[in-house]
């Protein structure tokens, strides 16, 4: 089978797929423009789009498939699409981020279906924070999901919370003794401004080193193995725990040099790097997989020296007019 490699020696194996840009939430970091989030763009991928998007990702080298949005749960050919993920060869991992809202009722059909895990956003642990950084929210809901994939055997169950200075980082010790009774990992991920929300940002911004400082006054933290598909994250446990912490460092500490994905937005434009807005438009070419084939190897000219990123955030991020809705993280 074939590999993908870019100029820098980076081999891609992983691939981000955006299957929806709507969400049922609208969480401000995402899409700052109230309730921009839960417009409909219209004009997604369609099924047989993203297979044929896949099967070329696959001839290619790739056997990871992450299914982002918005939120994907929103899809009412989910589970139809993680199916015909799971059935194409070379593809070996199949995950899915999402706020957990409708897991109680997909978590086991997806699981049958073939997916392997899930990330759950979440935020917050407090009812009314939760609220303010969804705009209207219930964290009920998001509990009772996060409990759904659990009991479906999507694990590890990954929660994926966006460090806030002045909003969560009160809750980092809240969210590090999750961690204690229960094999969940825990990920603290630095606030981007990849929405050009810069007054948001240089407000809440909170370089993850405080979160890592704020888990060790809980117990002492103890280095761990990043777990299979573990991603960018640095991990540690808590001493005595069963699951793991996370810190992810987009900004502070970046981890471009050993970068290994692709992502391809909700309307099938493939783009090499979060940092950019360049990419291509894989629709024209899916009629002849050698030619999605290609635009694969083309997209990795487009993925930067690691070493000649732009050290101030909102230079690299290159804000762009949807936010991170349309990339899908």
């Amino acid at each position: 089978m074939a590999s993908l490699a870019d100029k820098f020696g980076r081999q891609i194996s992983y691939l981000r797929i955006s299957v929806i840009d709507r969400c049922n939430l609208n969480c401000f970091y995402c899409m700052p423009v109230a309730s921009g989030c839960r417009r409909i763009m219209g004009d997604e991928l369609n099924l047989d789009e993203i297979i044929r998007i896949v099967r070329a990702a696959a001839v290619c080298g790739i056997s990871k498939i992450r299914l982002t949005g918005g939120e994907p749960l929103l899809r009412p050919d989910l589970v139809r699409i993680v199916k015909n993920i799971s059935a194409i060869p070379g593809i070996t991992d199949i995950s899915l981020t999402t706020n957990g809202l409708l897991l109680p009722k997909l978590a086991r059909p997806l699981a049958v279906a073939g997916l392997n895990r899930v990330n759950i956003s979440l935020d917050s642990l407090q009812s009314e924070v939760f609220r303010r950084i969804t705009r209207g929210g219930e964290l009920e809901d998001a509990i009772a999901g996060l409990q759904a994939a659990y009991e479906a055997g999507l694990t590890p169950v990954k929660i994926n919370a966006v460090l806030l200075k002045g909003i969560n980082d009160g809750e980092v010790a809240d969210f590090a003794r999750l961690t204690l009774e229960r094999d969940i990992h825990v990920r603290f991920i630095e606030f981007m401004p990849i929405s050009g929300d810069s007054h948001n940002w240089k407000k809440h911004y909170q370089p993850i080193d405080t979160a890592i400082k704020l888990c060790a006054q809980v117990a002492p933290l103890i280095e761990a193995d990043s777990p299979a598909n573990g991603g960018p994250a640095r991990y540690f446990r808590l001493k005595g725990g069963k699951g793991k912490l996370g810190f992810i460092s987009p900004l502070s500490r970046h981890f471009c040099s050993q970068c290994n994905r692709l992502r391809v937005t909700a309307q099938g434009k493939l783009r090499a790097c979060l940092f950019s807005q360049e990419e291509i438009d894989l629709r024209p070419l899916l009629g002849q997989e050698v030619e999605v084939i290609r635009a694969f190897s083309q997209a990795l000219t487009a993925k930067p020296d690691p070493t000649r990123l732009d050290s101030d955030p909102l230079v690299r991020c290159q804000p762009n007019s949807f936010g991170m809705v349309s990339i899908g993280g």
